[in-house]
């Protein structure tokens, strides 16, 4: 049985469960819109993540602005932030209507500012908090909702800790769970050396998938390959890639082959390129900078000859006012096909 028909199948026992077998974390200051649109270009199937919302902006923001996505974007997971679960409920219920493929609540971030407003990865020492959290959700939404977690925070990092905690949450009706594969330290550690410092424990998910053979584990933390990617689904559901996506883009052209079994030829470089010309020139045409969208692809040709003339050419002209994809344009013809 493919990973596919395996994922279908739980799916047709559990209709509101995310079924997907690779995914591009969310990424504050990364995974916008513009970024999405590019990776549409790479991958058709692999999953996409908004960046982290908060609950309050999306209520009291401009949701077209907060929330806006083009439908060439799906699917596509709305990662929100809180621990109100009314709030959190009439935000599930905007998502719904704005047509996103599900919601991911945030239980994993360590940053000193989501402390403050007690989401986050503290939030993993309130599972039952989290639990009403995703209970109103259910309620006001036919759409998945997933949460996202640490293996543990702090000194409660235990594997019985993070059972604890998935078994609440679980009760509650959450059926998908993405777990990053180290701890977090809410005081000392930045959220970039919360990324890097911790070990990684890819074993505890592995448990937790055999422990949990009814729910959807996936795992995330330290992988930049698909060969990565398929020794992991060995053991678990699903793999949500992170910094690497961002660095390395391009190795999620043969995702939609090598993961989820289409019969397509991997887009080269140069076409995803020149795909992106109409989103460019319609955006610019808007009124927006070229280089809120060119920052994204700078590292299409990472490890590639021509690589630095791609991104100086990139970084010194796409900021100047009026400038579109003739920049762009311009910048590929330094770079062998």
């Amino acid at each position: 049985m493919s990973i596919i028909d395996s994922l279908n199948e739980r799916k047709a026992h559990f209709p509101r469960i995310s079924s997907n077998p690779l995914s591009i974390a969310p990424m504050m200051d990364r995974t916008d819109r513009h970024f999405r649109y590019f990776m549409r270009q790479i991958t058709k199937r692999t999953l996409l993540y908004t960046e982290m919302i908060t609950s309050a902006a999306i209520i009291h923001g401009d949701c077209q602005r907060l929330l806006g996505f083009s439908p060439e974007e799906k699917p596509l997971s709305l990662q929100i932030g809180g621990d109100n679960p009314q709030h959190l409920a009439e935000c599930a219920r905007i998502a719904e209507d704005m047509g996103y493929d599900e919601i991911n609540l945030n239980v994993g971030c360590p940053s000193s500012r989501v402390q403050d407003g007690n989401f986050g990865a503290c939030l993993m020492m309130q599972p039952v908090r989290v639990a009403e959290c995703v209970e109103a959700m259910l309620k006001a939404t036919n759409l998945p909702i997933t949460v996202k977690h640490r293996i543990g925070v702090d000194e409660c990092d235990r594997y019985e800790d993070m059972v604890n905690f998935v078994s609440i949450v679980a009760q509650a009706g959450c059926k998908s769970f993405t777990v990053h594969a180290r701890k977090a330290w809410l005081q000392g550690l930045s959220p970039k050396e919360n990324r890097d410092i911790p070990p990684l424990r890819y074993g505890d998910i592995h448990r937790l998938k055999q422990d949990f053979p009814h729910l959807l584990i996936e795992i995330n933390g330290g992988f930049t390959s698909l060969e990565q990617v398929k020794q992991q689904l060995q053991f678990v559901d699903g793999v949500m890639i992170g910094r690497a996506a961002y660095d390395n883009p391009y190795l999620f052209a043969n995702s939609d082959r090598d993961i989820y079994g289409e019969d397509v030829i991997p887009p080269t470089r140069h076409q995803v390129v020149e795909a992106m010309y109409p989103y460019i020139d319609y955006w610019v045409s808007q009124g927006l900078k070229l280089n809120k969208i060119t920052r994204h692809m700078l590292q299409l040709f990472a490890g590639q000859p021509g690589t630095k003339a791609w991104k100086r050419l990139l970084t010194e002209n796409s900021c100047r006012i009026g400038a579109g994809s003739e920049v762009v344009r311009a910048a590929l013809e330094r770079v062998r096909e």
